[in-house]
């Protein structure tokens, strides 16, 4: 328990300082551009708005795309409302800013509506976050069809009823009224600066602390999105600094809030090539389980086939494939004498013989209980012969001793070599010759090389 709450604390310590890193380094950026800001103050809030607003699009596709692919993890919905709906709310800003392309038109700004879209904004993600925090607690528990419909149905509503309150909020409807911004003096009222944004703060925190708690930073996706959270209490503790909607503070969190979002998607793509790369290894781990011997390692018997089959394709009398068979001499005894376990590590140690005996480009393969074959691409009969002849003297002078046992006595072997000069051979046919010229080196005394004629 001591270890597992030593690591746990390692990893807060990590993730803060990194945090604390990131902020020093952004803080130090944007004061040194913080002085071309008054030129570019016409278009600047409004262009890193439309960037939010893709950034924001892309991770909500991102987590719709990993829901579809998973629809267990109905966390990932919530998230995916959380960054839809900020897209959403990120348009509606765009509406109050008519003229931001044209900086010297005389296009009325509605600051009071932007502000009132951002606080919206803050409320709904940071919601929908901590209910996915939640509902992540619920990825190992199946739920009912009336429960998962419940939940579904419930984001959906909750996105939409923020939406459609920050409409009816905004000068866009009669209905309702909030004044955080005074348009004509650009001064954020005591409303935002007392109240919206502290309420704004906790709930981001709120957030954070759910997600620490509960996700203890076990992957990078939850790393990231608690470094979100971490950048929304520090842009709303920003704004805290100012009370007008055109100083510094207005512009470095709206470029702060931009840059971490960004970083979010590197983080996300990271994600995606790590999972691509899990998966591609398993992929190749699962093809080599199903082309190799389970004992052995080496090449299974279909494998084989289709290899050889492959190599006759192009077979000529320039560019001649031979084939070697060889069977163990009187491994029943063995079998019988010292066991079936002694007998597996037998055949390991051959099948590892075989394996360094020959070239990169050749197979080997175990295509019964102790008969192995070797495919030799563009290798005549003869030097196959000295392939095989190495291989048989090599292994008859293994003992117990200078194995360390894992040869419980000298083993010998009998080989047989069918060279095929024609693409007109069949795999088949060049096999079973092999293996008749295996079996005349049994029948004429054994630990002996036979070549088909």
């Amino acid at each position: 328990m001591i270890l597992i709450n030593r690591h746990m604390g390692n990893r807060y310590v990590s993730f803060f300082f990194a945090c604390l890193v990131f902020f020093g380094l952004f803080h130090a950026f944007y004061s040194k551009i913080a002085v071309f800001v008054p030129a570019l103050s016409p278009f600047l809030f409004p262009t890193l708005t439309i960037f939010l607003l893709v950034f924001h699009l892309f991770i909500a596709f991102f987590m719709a795309m990993k829901y579809w692919c998973d629809k267990d993890r109905v966390f990932l919905l919530a998230i995916a409302f959380a960054f839809a709906g900020s897209a959403i709310l990120l348009a509606g800003t765009m509406s109050n800013f008519p003229g931001w392309l044209n900086p010297y038109g005389t296009h009325r700004i509605n600051y009071n509506d932007a502000m009132i879209f951002f606080m919206m904004r803050n409320i709904m993600m940071a919601c929908l976050f901590i209910l996915a925090t939640v509902l992540f607690t619920l990825r190992h528990y199946p739920l009912t069809r009336l429960m998962y419909k419940f939940i579904i149905c419930g984001i959906f509503i909750f996105t939409a009823t923020m939406i459609t309150l920050t409409w009816l909020w905004s000068s866009h409807s009669s209905l309702l009224s909030l004044d955080l911004v005074n348009n004509e003096s650009r001064q954020m009222t005591v409303l935002w600066s007392q109240v919206v944004n502290i309420i704004l703060i906790v709930l981001w925190i709120t957030a954070l602390i759910t997600m620490l708690a509960i996700t203890r930073l076990r992957n990078l996706f939850w790393v990231s999105g608690s470094f979100l959270c971490v950048c929304y209490v520090i842009t709303l503790a920003t704004l805290l600094s100012s009370d007008h909607v055109e100083g510094f503070a207005w512009y470095h969190s709206r470029l702060f809030e931009t840059t971490a979002t960004l970083l979010i998607i590197f983080a996300l793509l990271h994600d995606v090539f790590s999972l691509y790369r899990v998966s591609h290894l398993k992929y190749q781990q699962s093809y080599q389980n199903s082309i190799r011997d389970a004992l052995t390692r080496l090449y299974n018997r279909s494998y084989f086939y289709e290899s050889l089959s492959h190599s006759l394709s192009t077979t000529s009398a320039s560019k001649p494939v031979s084939v070697i068979v060889s069977d163990l001499d009187r491994f029943k005894r063995i079998n019988d004498t010292y066991g079936h376990l002694q007998g597996d590590k037998v055949l390991q140690f051959v099948a590892n013989l075989l394996m360094d005996s020959v070239r990169p480009q050749d197979i080997a393969a175990r295509i019964g209980g102790e008969e192995f074959v070797l495919l030799l691409p563009n290798t005549p009969s003869e030097a196959a012969k000295q392939v095989a002849e190495r291989i048989r003297l090599t292994l008859s002078s293994f003992d117990r001793d200078t194995t360390h046992g894992e040869l419980p006595e000298p083993i010998t072997i009998s080989m047989g070599i069918y060279t095929a000069q024609s693409p007109t051979v069949t795999a088949e046919e060049c096999v079973e010759r092999a293996d008749k010229a295996m079996y005349e080196a049994k029948a004429t005394g054994r630990n002996r090389v036979v070549v088909f004629k």
